[in-house]
């Protein structure tokens, strides 16, 4: 037990295996947002009965699948290795997995943004009667969008820290916000429909920089964060200008 405690653990003796934590734990939940919008611009397309279950399994869904891909690292680094190439740049599985999740992230985003747009239009809904009436449809699309921000959320834990059990703490830490977060961000969602629109226009540049990223064209995530804060901000203010209105109006 003390030789299993002294490989796996003997960060806890190191205040630079807690910082690496602390900082891990912080960037895994910041990464888990992306998925988070996702699921519950998704799971508000549900009849109420079945929202909360789909999410509840979408993000166990999504712990099973980073801790599966965690106790198979050897495997995820190799993803990393240049499969083919073409006009001069090396693609990895890791690439392809980007470019294809971010791909049908803009695809998905594109047809919901149209739906909002032209509500009249109910068969360009982005995920279609038979999803809207199956709980099953639903969590096949969270898995696949699950799959595509796991690897890319393990392969930052390795880049991060040689610690396995850093990064098992910092992703069961982070999906554990995720499970904490989801109904409330769905309900805020679902009260405010402006809000639909600007998580749609997040997904977009989400997907933009996962296929951006998976063809060699690396944007730093810490720009793509300032500016989702800072139209967060904006439309906050003008939620806040909105309810000061309505409240003078009824007085």
């Amino acid at each position: 037990m003390s030789e299993f405690f002294a490989t796996h653990f003997s960060f806890v003796t190191e205040p630079t295996g807690w910082a690496a934590l602390a900082t891990l734990i912080v960037l895994e939940i910041v990464l888990g947002i992306d998925n988070l919008i996702f699921i519950s611009i998704l799971t508000n397309k549900l009849p109420k009965e079945l929202q909360k279950p789909a999410r509840r399994i979408g993000i166990m869904a999504a712990l099973v699948m980073r801790l599966v891909l965690l106790a198979t690292i050897s495997f995820i680094v190799q993803l990393t290795q240049p499969v083919f190439s073409l006009f001069g740049q090396g693609f990895s599985w890791r690439d392809i997995i980007l470019i294809a999740g971010g791909l049908f992230l803009v695809w998905k985003a594109t047809k919901e943004i149209h739906h909002t747009v032209d509500p009249e239009d109910h068969k360009e809904s982005i995920v279609g009667e038979t999803v809207q009436l199956s709980l099953a449809g639903a969590i096949v699309q969270i898995l696949l969008l699950d799959l595509v921000f796991s690897i890319d959320s393990i392969i930052t834990a390795i880049g991060m820290t040689d610690h396995i059990a850093i990064m098992y703490i910092a992703v069961i830490v982070a999906v554990s916000v995720m499970m904490l977060a989801a109904t409330p961000l769905a309900a805020f969602i679902e009260r405010n429909p402006t809000i639909v629109m600007l998580a749609l226009g997040f997904l977009l540049i989400i997907g933009m920089t996962l296929i951006a990223d998976g063809t060699g064209f690396h944007i730093p995530k810490g720009y793509i964060y300032a500016a989702m804060a800072f139209s967060a901000l904006v439309e906050g203010l003008n939620m806040l200008a909105r309810k000061k209105k309505k409240a003078v109006s009824e007085a």
